[in-house]
């Protein structure tokens, strides 16, 4: 092979070179661009649970002849506050109706209502007492007791802005895909916080430490045993 041909295949090698980079460069580019589209539409971005506070409240109906709380409406009284402990800070408002026809009624039954709060585990500090304005006087207005309570939200569901196939080219899902998941996760998570920040571990059992401690200085197997083939039969 003379020089002008070595010349010409060595051009050509560098030609294939460049035009193979460029194609390398744009399926890069491609498969970014894929991945960004992806990202951005991820069912948790354009459905995502918000952790908020918002008033939980109980509305007690109150007649204009009563005069004292009994029964079953105080447990459910007691049970409130116990859930605003639970879920809440604790604290519960009591909101007094003022005007209405039941007026009287309502400042005696108020400190049964203090009583069933504090049967709940609330201390005097924790509840608190203000009044709202009836409109209509010959209306028996009822007592609202309201706590701050962490809610988990994710929207409303039923968004169809676009087609459901998406676009010519694109591998992404449509507009309200997985926002039922995201939803039914906000209803059923037992505490909101819980998806802020894990909880704090719990105290170990005393008593089961000190038989598993006792066991390993004697030596002993300290699992629990497992016989082979119980709770396991089959009924002829």
């Amino acid at each position: 092979m003379n020089s002008k041909n070595t010349i010409r295949v060595a051009k050509a090698s560098k030609s294939a070179l460049v035009f193979l980079g460029c194609l390398m460069a744009a399926a890069c580019a491609k498969q970014q661009t894929d991945s960004q589209m992806l990202a951005s539409h991820d069912y948790r971005l354009r459905h995502p649970i918000v952790v908020t506070e918002e008033p939980e409240t109980l509305d007690l109906p109150i007649g204009r002849n009563t005069r004292n709380l009994y029964g079953p409406i105080e447990g459910t009284i007691s049970a409130f506050a116990v859930e605003s402990r639970n879920k809440g800070n604790g604290a519960v408002e009591i909101l007094v109706p003022s005007g209405g026809a039941n007026e009287a009624a309502v400042h005696a039954v108020t400190p049964d209502i203090r009583q069933a709060l504090h049967r709940g585990g609330l201390g005097r500090s924790q509840i608190s007492t203000r009044t709202y304005s009836v409109q209509d006087a010959s209306a028996d207005a009822p007592i609202r007791l309201s706590y701050a309570k962490m809610k988990a939200t994710a929207g409303e569901c039923g968004a169809w802005p676009k087609n459901i196939g998406g676009g010519i080219g694109e591998n992404t899902e449509y507009e309200n895909f997985g926002c039922a998941s995201q939803s039914n996760l906000a209803a059923i998570v037992d505490n909101p916080s819980d998806l802020l920040t894990p909880r704090a571990s719990t105290p170990s059992d005393q008593n089961r430490r000190a038989v598993v401690i006792e066991k390993y200085r004697k030596g002993e197997v300290t699992a629990s045993e497992y016989i082979e083939g119980v709770g396991a039969e089959i009924a002829d």
